[in-house]
Order: C-alpha cells, then sequence, then structure tokens
C-alpha cells in the first residue's frame, strides 16, 4: 500500500520554484527579474545574483492605497514603472524568473509591461 502525501500549493509553488531557479540566474549583464504575487498585491524585482543587489523594484501596494485598478491592470503598470526604473539603472535585458507561479494572468500582465516599457527577455 502507496503512502499518500498532500502538499498545500505553498509547497508545490515552493518546489517549482527551485527548480527554477537552478537554471535561471541573474548577472550583471543580464539581471533576474524576479516575481512574487500574493492574493492581494504583486512585486517584482530586478537582482544581480553575482552581487547579491536589487537594482529596481515595483509593487502595487502604493496603487491600491491610491485608487481602485484591476490587479491585472495593475500588474502591467507595475510592469511598466519597473522597466522605467531597469532603464534608468541602464538595464535592457533580462531574465525572467515567474517564481513557479504559472505564467497566466498577472504575472503574464507584469511581463508584459516589463516589454512594452523596453526590456528584453
Amino acid at each position: 500500500m502507496k503512502k499518500v502525501i498532500l502538499k498545500s500549493k505553498i509547497e508545490k509553488r515552493k518546489k517549482l520554484h527551485r527548480k527554477i531557479r537552478a537554471k535561471v540566474s541573474g548577472t550583471e549583464e543580464l539581471p533576474r527579474l524576479a516575481v512574487f504575487k500574493s492574493n492581494r498585491f504583486i512585486y517584482a524585482q530586478v537582482i544581480n545574483d553575482d552581487s547579491k543587489k536589487v537594482l529596481a523594484s515595483a509593487s502595487d501596494i502604493k496603487s491600491y492605497l491610491t485608487g481602485k485598478l484591476n490587479k491585472v491592470d495593475s500588474a502591467k503598470n507595475i510592469g511598466l514603472e519597473l522597466a522605467g526604473k531597469a532603464k534608468k539603472a541602464g538595464i535592457t535585458k533580462i531574465v525572467f524568473d515567474r517564481g513557479g507561479f504559472p505564467y497566466k494572468g498577472r504575472v503574464k500582465a507584469l511581463a508584459d509591461g516589463a516589454r512594452e516599457g523596453g526590456l528584453e527577455f
């Protein structure tokens, strides 16, 4: 008889994220765009893993406080904002790390916003 082990969504996502991070790493020339989303907010950071520094970051916390926007539209705005900050830091090409989340909805909207803003990945 096999033992059934039930895993939570969070454990499954973290396992998938570890697999992704084993392959994806940010360097000075090609930093990593890391995405994290909670039920309420979405966060994005451009990270240089070699020097362990965050080069640019954005989240939709302040837009949530100022006005009501659809979560997907807000994620797209965060992508555009992050692309602007990355351009100021001299970054045009990045590696996308979806953080174990499915590439749809808010994660896809953030990536599309970053591409519209001028980032290549």
